[in-house]
């Protein structure tokens, strides 16, 4: 028996590749899924892995987050702050919630940072290729290496791009920054 999710992921994955006008070889091609598995998937006779998720987003310049938040029927109007996810990297110490999370009927998501002292980190952006992005600076003080541009951001300032590639964060030893990124989907 299907399960309600399954039904609603193949329903998701089959409108987003008609609405790119693609062939199922042509999205075979762009994610490296089969054609076999590609129809199967869509018709909702198999349940998709993780990793077989994580491609199909790539291939469609999103996140598996926001993939995922895209079956969803309906989302709730007012999250309260306690109810927003939070995730740390125990390395680098960078913290990130997720203040308003992806939808089906929405177009973006919110995400509120903080990054410590001296700390760098690299979001690899090969698979959100094309993404609107906004970094808005609360307080602290970072560089920011997109493309082949670096900027040097403190508060109140704001940095927009289409994701090309990864996206580089670095802050002082003695300054961290929190900061608020803001992505939106085609």
């Amino acid at each position: 028996m299907k399960s309600d999710l399954t039904v609603r992921l193949a329903d998701r994955l089959s409108r987003l590749r008609a609405d790119k006008g693609w062939t199922l070889d042509q999205l075979a091609g762009a994610s490296g899924v089969s054609r076999a598995a590609l129809s199967r998937l869509e018709n909702a006779e198999v349940s998709p892995s993780a990793d077989v998720l994580d491609k199909l987003a790539a291939a469609h310049s999103m996140s598996l987050s926001r993939l995922l938040a895209m079956t969803e029927a309906s989302f709730p109007a007012h999250i309260e702050r306690d109810d927003q996810a939070i995730w740390r990297d125990g390395d680098t110490g960078y913290a990130r919630r997720i203040v308003s999370p992806g939808a089906a009927a929405l177009a973006g998501e919110i995400e509120e940072c903080r990054l410590p002292p001296g700390s760098e980190i690299t979001q690899d952006g090969d698979d959100l290729e094309g993404q609107e992005v906004h970094l808005i600076v609360i307080s602290g003080y970072m560089h920011a290496d997109q493309g082949n541009n670096t900027y040097s951001l403190g508060p109140g300032d704001a940095l927009r791009f289409r994701q090309a590639g990864a996206l580089r964060l670095v802050t002082a030893k003695g300054q961290g920054c929190k900061f608020m990124i803001c992505r939106l989907s085609g």
